[in-house]
């Protein structure tokens, strides 16, 4: 049975109990002051991995984050959790708020051919941006197999078995490795890290690169013009039967 060297990226996002405040510029979202934690999908992608590891199919976990110092805080959550040790790419707060799925994809796939690693497992979509694109773009940079959405992950030799939702349902592949996946909700139920493994967390290494020291380039195309909140919406009605429904709904045209 193939043993992996598997890379995981997790992303420092805001976390998902904290209401969103547009900043007064409309330039952004409020970040400052604000709730972080691990992109949960990247949960995810980190047990899944420590899941292969502790059954001998995985020789080491590594965890990488790209943004600000305040990333290694999410890297150390990786290594609570069984990682065995993290790689923070280094950016200022505008430069990462300012990059996309492509530079991001760049500098894993960077990492990837540095860290002689074959099976990258990333979470399906950030719940920031919501992209959606950096596991296939970083697929694509390393031209190889990918498996997206993936709710069941199978190992066999240098395959694997792969089931992945799609809109019909379900989907049985069988790809090669080196791979990349995207994990999908329901692939596992993330652990929590204990406070021994958290103290562990505290000694194990994580290294500092730069999207430079990589030879990325990652400034962005994309120009940002305003950030709006979404519309109120407007109040329902209450209907007493079936028969006003009826009428409610021919008044609004909708039938």
């Amino acid at each position: 049975m193939a043993s992996f060297r598997v890379m995981v990226g997790v992303k420092r996002v805001i976390d998902y109990a904290v209401k969103i405040r547009v900043k007064p510029d409309k330039m952004g979202v409020v970040t400052e002051g604000v709730k972080h934690s691990m992109n949960p999908f990247d949960e995810i992608a980190i047990e899944e991995a420590v899941r292969l590891k502790e059954k001998k199919l995985a020789s080491e976990i590594v965890a990488v984050s790209c943004g600000p110092k305040q990333c290694q805080e999410t890297i150390r959550t990786a290594l609570a959790m069984g990682a065995d040790r993290g790689i923070h790419v280094d950016m200022s707060t505008a430069e990462f708020e300012a990059s996309t799925p492509l530079q991001i994809s760049k500098i894993l796939a960077k990492l990837a051919k540095e860290e002689d690693i074959n099976l990258i497992i990333l979470g399906k979509q950030a719940i920031d941006g919501d992209y959606n694109q950096t596991g296939q773009m970083t697929a694509a940079h390393l031209d190889w197999p990918q498996g997206t959405f993936v709710s069941e992950l199978t190992p066999e030799n240098d395959k694997l078995k792969i089931v992945r939702e799609i809109d019909g349902g379900l989907e049985n592949i069988c790809i090669k490795t080196p791979a990349v996946v995207t994990a999908d909700l329901r692939l596992n139920e993330p652990r929590y890290a204990t406070l021994p493994n958290i103290m562990k967390a505290k000694k194990k290494p994580i290294a500092t690169k730069t999207p430079a020291d990589l030879g990325v380039d990652i400034a962005s195309s994309v120009e940002t013009i305003s950030v709006e909140d979404p519309p109120t919406r407007e109040a329902g009605q209450k209907v007493e039967d079936v028969d006003q429904l009826i009428a409610k709904l021919k008044e609004a045209g909708v039938v």
